[in-house]
């Protein structure tokens, strides 16, 4: 049977996954991302490095599986949007990728809104004015690095980027180019008094390509680096979040994914479109369907940053017992009662995107006394990016969608008492999933239909089951009911007295 080879280029790390098809997951490999923060809220990568990690990846997989690179079908890459990477007209990378959590551009957001009406804009655009925006990264790399803007010959994100590698085209994939601020919602077309509102030429915006299409194939050049057989078809790729919640099955109304990789995003499928400021609007994979979804700027990147920064002795005691640091703050936070004693956590530790959309906003520990500990702190953290995600679900609930059963997966869910904490604060039961290794699998399965080897969408759930269905304890909604509540008007009083000292 024919294999597939799906790439997810992320955050925290680059992953690749080999699946023989119908069902088999026959490899996975990945290799760590260095996130790079050389000033508050900002948030870089280097794309060079995301190219390595692949031509790692490629080679590892082909020879844990013992197959020519012959047998690979076809090849489809996924990745955090919108990432920025930008080339000269000799194709060099100008400068590190400005992330999707870089929340540098505030000033260039304000003037974004002062320039075009923001209901307009999201009726034409899908999405609202915010920090998510290509054109206000542009902008700001316009004022601050005039020396990089004049030479910017080429604009797209981290898997276009890859997918160039593979195959020497360029395009933007659809909803890098939607999330960007770039398409035309009523007509699906890039649109040029969009890309005219970011102040780069029309020209360096590649086209727009669909998902499953075949992009191009393996160069020569990138046969040699990778490994892969010249002539292997590339589909058009896929955003990361979107290329998770099908390989979750989240293809209903009412389904929602919550996804805990290196951010943490809330996703659901719909077949109508309601842009709203407060959310994002994406494609879904399905031909029809659409995705409305929020991400916030950190998730595992909070948790790592945490880890690192704070837990060394608590990693050698890890080591110890033969756990990984995040397991055993895990065994610590199991001891907290809810609620931590009244230490509260607001982890917008590079600003926020969804829903709030607030460049400025920062971490915030609340409440901290003599009496926390180590478990405290780390179940905090947890439990702030829980009630990270009530808010989300009360805004999708305004907006007029249904959410109903909740489906999580990425590397996070694989902390039982992270997604009971999760479940217990949203007082709805969350399903877990066994052998879902994230986007990389989306990536893959979008490349199986792009190639022609299926045309069965549902068919990737082959690939994964359903583990345990966490239940709420029911005992513990009042203490999460006030501890949301503290959460939310710790943001609005810190806000509104930051707002009042400008």
């Amino acid at each position: 049977m024919a294999y597939v080879l799906g790439l997810d280029i992320g955050t925290t790390s680059t992953i690749g996954i080999l699946i023989e098809l119908p069902g088999r997951i026959a490899g996975v490999a990945s290799r760590p991302v260095t996130l790079h923060a050389p000033h508050p809220g900002w948030a870089e990568e280097d794309p060079q490095q995301w190219w390595s990690n692949v031509c790692a990846i490629t080679q590892e997989l082909l020879r844990s599986a013992g197959i020519e690179a012959g047998a690979i079908a076809a090849v489809g890459v996924t990745g955090m949007l919108p990432a920025v990477v930008l080339l000269d007209d000799m194709d060099r990378i100008l400068r590190p990728s400005i992330q999707q959590s870089d929340g540098r551009c505030g000033k260039q957001v304000a003037e974004l809104r002062s320039e075009w009406d923001e209901a307009a804009f999201i009726a034409k655009a899908g999405n609202g004015i915010n920090q998510q925006l290509v054109g206000a990264k542009l902008r700001w790399i316009e004022q601050n690095e005039p020396h990089i803007h004049a030479r910017v010959a080429t604009v797209f994100g981290s898997y276009d980027y890859v997918n160039w590698r593979l195959t020497g085209e360029k395009a933007i994939e659809q909803n890098w180019a939607l999330e960007a601020g770039f398409v035309d919602v009523a007509t699906g077309q890039i649109d040029d008094s969009l890309v005219a509102f970011a102040r780069v030429p029309r020209h360096a915006i590649p086209r727009k390509s669909v998902s499953p299409e075949v992009l191009g194939h393996i160069t020569a050049e990138a046969s040699e680096s990778t490994g892969l057989a010249e002539g292997t078809p590339v589909v058009g790729g896929a955003a990361d979040l979107i290329a998770s919640a099908l390989g979750a099955g989240i293809v209903n109304p009412g389904d929602v994914l919550l996804k805990f990789g290196g951010s943490v995003d809330v996703l659901i499928a719909t077949d109508r479109v309601a842009p709203d400021p407060r959310m994002f609007l994406d494609y879904h994979l399905v031909p029809g369907l659409f995705m409305p979804n929020g991400c916030m700027s950190t998730g595992g990147s909070g948790l790592n940053w945490f880890a690192n920064t704070f837990a060394g002795l608590e990693a050698q005691a890890a080591a110890n017992l033969g756990l990984t640091v995040h397991q055993y703050l895990d065994t610590l936070a199991e001891k907290v009662p809810a609620g931590c004693d009244g230490l509260t956590i607001l982890p917008y530790f590079l600003g926020e995107k969804t829903p709030i959309h607030d460049a400025g906003a920062r971490g915030v520990f609340e409440g901290l006394t003599f009496s926390h500990g180590m478990g405290h702190l780390w179940r905090a953290m947890l439990e702030a990016y829980a009630y990270a995600i009530v808010h989300h679900i009360e805004v999708l609930n305004d907006m007029g969608h249904r959410t109903e059963n909740y489906v999580v997966s990425d590397g996070g869910s694989n902390s039982r008492v992270w997604m009971q904490i999760v479940a217990d604060v949203l007082q709805q039961p969350v399903q877990r999933l066994a052998g879902h290794p994230g986007s990389c699998l989306g990536a893959a399965w979008t490349a199986a239909v792009g190639a022609g080897l299926t045309d069965d969408w549902s068919g990737v759930n082959r690939f994964v089951t359903r583990l345990d269905r966490l239940e709420p304890d029911r005992s513990k909604a009042d203490v999460y009911h006030a501890g949301y509540k503290r959460f939310r008007e710790l943001y609005h009083r810190l806000s509104a007295k930051s707002a009042g000292t400008q």
